[in-house]
């Protein structure tokens, strides 16, 4: 009886996808993304520029809803962002019934029409398998950034690591990795407080973007802001004694 079941959940799988025609990319389907009850979270779905005029959509399995970009609601937000060949998806007031997995969806116009997705499977609890300190943080172009990834006593073990989303290039605890002038150095809490801190030294302004911490196959996104540099504030003399 019970592998009559999973057949039938896998051949209605099967249809869903075929019905839908589209491709998939691995993008977060290796991760779970952790949240904690009651709480929001922000979710970047990257595109190709190309497909910058195309409709996109966030699509819920649990209800198999579609949700356009540029809509906003009470507890949730769809909004596209074509600058940076990305939209947003903000989840807000999370609950038991939103455990499940999400695509974002772009939809490229050829014919016969295919879609491009990305899988995310969310995860919601009381104390998160992995959070931040904090969400977004900003740092000005030569300067530095620390961020603070806190993770359960189940994943002490687990390989942490820092990734940039877009292209899924991830740094790892005990590395340190140099890119030009930026480096990211990465250090396991030694004494038992379950977290890790990933520093960013010589910060350039193409850092910025969305990245996630992650121990395991639980994840928690971050958003970096890196300004240009502050000019050096030197004393004008020549101003002070003008005007006496």
């Amino acid at each position: 009886m019970a592998a009559h079941a999973k057949t039938k959940i896998f051949y209605i799988s099967i249809g869903f996808w075929l019905i839908l025609g589209v491709k998939s990319y691995d993008g977060w389907s290796n991760y779970t993304l952790t949240v904690q009850t009651g709480g929001s979270v922000t979710i970047p779905c990257h595109y190709d520029k190309k497909y910058t005029q195309q409709k996109k959509y966030w699509f819920s399995e649990i209800d198999q809803t579609k949700t356009y970009t540029n809509t906003t609601d009470e507890n949730l937000s769809v909004i596209d962002h074509p600058d940076q060949s990305l939209f947003t998806v903000t989840m807000r007031n999370l609950q038991d019934k939103h455990n499940g997995r999400y695509y974002c969806v772009v939809e490229n116009g050829e014919q016969p029409p295919k879609n491009i997705i990305y899988e995310i499977q969310l995860k919601i609890q009381s104390a998160p398998d992995v959070s931040v300190v904090n969400s977004s943080v900003s740092g000005h172009e030569g300067g530095d950034i620390s961020v603070q990834c806190l993770y359960s006593s189940g994943y002490q073990n687990e390989v942490k690591q820092w990734c940039r989303y877009k292209d899924q290039s991830c740094y790892k605890v005990g590395r340190t990795d140099t890119s030009q002038n930026s480096s990211v150095q990465i250090s396991d809490d030694d004494d038992g407080g379950r977290s890790f801190t990933v520093l960013m030294t010589g910060l350039r302004l193409t850092d910025s973007g969305w990245y996630f911490c992650s121990a395991g196959e639980a994840l928690n996104p971050v958003h970096l802001t890196v300004t240009e540099a502050e000019p050096d504030k030197e004393k004008d003399t020549s101003l002070r004694f003008c005007c006496y």
